[in-house]
């Protein structure tokens, strides 16, 4: 019997993104997804986010602007908060397109059985104009864990019941939280890639995981060497990567990643949700 349309929870993390926050917070709403539990926990931003986020209060589920000890922890908090069938994340600098819960919501309708899932993205600059498009393969944990997460963050969504089960985020990572926790996912389930747009990602200098990608790096090391005894060797490692990034090249090639233009019908919307000046 197929079930109801799930319940969502969303949670957005921020600290000083005010620059970006509305928007953010305005494609969700723009969903006008029936059953959303929409949560923001802010770091104690000093730059106006408390006040852009008290505007939209009746709207939320729960909110919070207060010092914590980063990202991590943040979305730590505020899926503590949550109680919906289907979750995920969403930064705030990040956009989610037009029609991507509903979306989301009649595949894990339709599909009971699917407990993670994962779709395509646009890759934005800092004033919202399109980069290009990611359209990706289907999940390979091979070339996940000996390439890289290829797994667009926004794009991404579970069921609470998964998260719960893994033991959720770790707080001892700060940049690949998502990596380790999409990994800790494919242990349990198949990770199923839906091939639809649902969110758009800023790509920009100050970003945390380019300011900080030997960190970031470093963090993947941690996950690769943890579920590939493999990749314990240090000089199998290069071969590794080589091979996933064979396999990698192959994959995208044949879902035609390489090639895929941003879709005609999104271009209006995001010319309409462009900052320039930002």
């Amino acid at each position: 019997m197929i079930s109801a349309s799930p319940s969502i929870s969303l949670v957005t993390c921020s600290y000083q993104q005010a620059r970006f926050l509305d928007a953010t917070m305005r494609s969700v709403f723009d969903q006008a997804y029936p059953d959303l539990q929409y949560v923001i926990v802010d770091g104690g931003s000093c730059d106006g986010s408390a006040q852009i986020i008290a505007n939209h209060a009746e709207s939320l589920a729960y909110w919070v602007s207060e010092p914590d000890a980063g990202q991590t922890d943040a979305l730590i908090k505020g899926f503590n908060q949550v109680t919906g069938e289907v979750c995920g994340w969403l930064c705030s600098d990040d956009l989610l397109l037009p029609g991507a819960l509903a979306i989301v919501s009649e595949y894990f309708r339709v599909h009971p059985e699917v407990d993670a899932l994962y779709g395509d993205s646009i890759w934005i600059d800092a004033e919202g104009q399109p980069i290009r498009a990611k359209k990706e393969m289907d999940f390979d944990r091979f070339v996940f864990l000996h390439d890289h997460n290829y797994i667009p963050q926004p794009s991404m969504f579970w069921r609470r019941r998964l998260y719960e089960t893994v033991g959720g985020l770790n707080p001892n990572f700060n940049l690949a939280m998502d990596s380790d926790l999409w990994d800790r996912f494919a242990h349990r389930t198949r990770i199923v890639h839906l091939p639809r747009y649902l969110s758009c990602m800023r790509f920009y200098p100050e970003q945390k995981t380019r300011s900080l990608k030997p960190s970031g790096q470093a963090e993947d090391l941690l996950i690769r060497t943890r579920s590939s005894p493999l990749a314990r060797l240090p000089w199998l490692r290069p071969v590794l990567h080589g091979t996933a990034r064979l396999k990698r090249f192959m994959g995208k090639a044949l879902a035609g990643g390489y090639s895929a233009p941003v879709p005609d019908d999104l271009l209006p919307w995001l010319e309409a949700h462009a900052t320039p000046g930002l």
